[in-house]
């Protein structure tokens, strides 16, 4: 028997963490999450660090060189749906270890994370963007609201711009202003200011900024 590897994650949003931690339950052998709480301090090494992209900077910005160049960080995982080229190669490029689906079941999940901490480099296969894995959670996700739907508004509330929402997901503006009418009607607003306040009173305000526990 060997110890379970220890896995830290790191996102603003306590529902996507908590969501995800729990596609580990009935792993407890394999995998054991030692951090999600950004209050709780962790000093010593942790085995792996999935960073989820809900809702926060892609894989070409400074939050991977926080995780890649900490020294408690043994092995760095992007965990996502946007599989852009230019994401995936920047982030090899930033020193990952794994690039992984959001739509792979639990147990390829966990084999993947496994076989990234024995020393492998896992970059799944993702032409288009899939649907998350149903074990999942983000906000809104009881509302009928899309995975990515509720990363557009969680960006809005946060006060991001069209421009600058499209500039995160890697999406074009046009399609971002599609999106941006399918949530107005799911949510009943006919305003970005109505729909600011909609997501701050239902959970799309970050909880934390998790990324600072791990900058040097």
């Amino acid at each position: 028997m060997t110890d379970p590897i220890t896995v830290a994650l790191v996102d603003d949003y306590d529902v996507v963490l908590f969501g995800l931690a729990k596609m580990f339950d009935g792993y407890e052998d394999r995998i054991r999450v030692v951090e999600i709480d950004s209050r709780e301090s962790l000093e010593e090494p942790v085995d792996v660090v999935m960073y989820d992209s809900f809702a926060q900077p892609e894989s070409d910005q400074d939050e991977i060189d926080a995780l890649v160049q900490n020294p408690r960080a043994g092995r760095v995982v992007v965990y996502t749906l946007n599989f852009h080229p230019a994401l995936i190669t920047s982030a090899i490029d930033r020193g990952v270890d794994g690039y992984l689906s959001k739509a792979i079941p639990a147990g390829a999940l966990i084999e993947s994370i496994e076989a990234i901490h024995a020393g492998d480099k896992i970059i799944n296969d993702a032409t288009r963007r899939v649907k998350s894995a149903d074990a999942l959670n983000w906000p809104g996700k009881t509302e009928g609201i899309t995975d990515r739907e509720s990363e557009i508004l969680a960006l809005i509330t946060q006060g991001k711009s069209n421009a600058d929402v499209a500039a995160l997901t890697y999406l074009s503006p046009n399609t971002v202003k599609s999106y941006i009418r399918n949530i107005y009607r799911k949510i009943d607003v006919d305003s970005r200011t109505k729909a600011v306040l909609w997501g701050v009173t239902h959970g799309f305000t970050p909880d934390s900024r998790r990324i600072e526990n791990w900058r040097q």
